[in-house]
This record gives structure tokens, sequence and C-alpha cells, in this order.
């Protein structure tokens, strides 16, 4: 099972970005994460896209909140376009090994 916190908005500098989820989106994140459990269940976190300079801070969300779940599954995916999202979440639901990631909008899936 996988479940999916969709962020709408954040502000557009990444520090700004950063607190607000942190302040505002942390403890949903991780109540969400409690109601799954399992070592076959994950949390997908929608962002809003953004550019390189919030990479640092979403892939260090991604890894910390990964750890915490441990054995469930928790990754990032910054991404406006709803199709592409979906494509994102179907990859990840048959990838079980992945985990702690974040995967921006520009992030290629094999093929």
């Amino acid at each position: 099972m996988q479940a999916v916190l969709a962020i709408a908005d954040l502000p557009p500098g990444p520090t700004d970005a950063a607190a607000t989820f942190h302040a505002h989106w942390l403890d949903r994140a991780r109540d969400q994460i409690r109601r799954l459990g399992g070592a076959d269940r994950a949390l997908l976190i929608l962002l809003p896209e953004a550019d390189h300079t919030h990479a640092d801070w979403r892939l260090a969300a991604a890894r910390t909140l990964a750890r915490e779940a441990a054995p469930a599954r928790v990754n990032l995916v910054g991404c406006n376009d709803a199709a592409k999202a979906e494509e994102f979440a179907a990859y990840l639901r048959m990838a079980p090994g992945v985990t702690g990631q974040y995967f921006p909008v520009n992030f290629q899936l094999g093929r």
C-alpha cells in the first residue's frame, strides 16, 4: 500500500519552503507513516516543482523520514503534472527497494 501526501503550495524560496514544510507538513507526514506500518507500506510526498536550490532540503527530508519510518518507505517527488506524478507513483509501487529519495520533475524513468 502506498499513501500519498500532496502538498499543493510552498513558498518559492528554498529556506522558506523548508521552514513551511517542517512547520506545517512534517507532523502530517509522520502521522500518515504511523498509520501505514509494515515493510510493504510506503508514503509518497508530492511537492510542487522547484528549481535545484530546493534539492538539498528535500533530499534531507526524504532521507530522514525514511530512516524514521523503516521498514516502511518514504519518497518525495517534485511535480506539478498530475499524469507524471501518477507515473512516479506507479514506478515507486513497483520498486520496493526505493526509499529516502527525492525525485525532481525532470527525473526520467528508465525505459
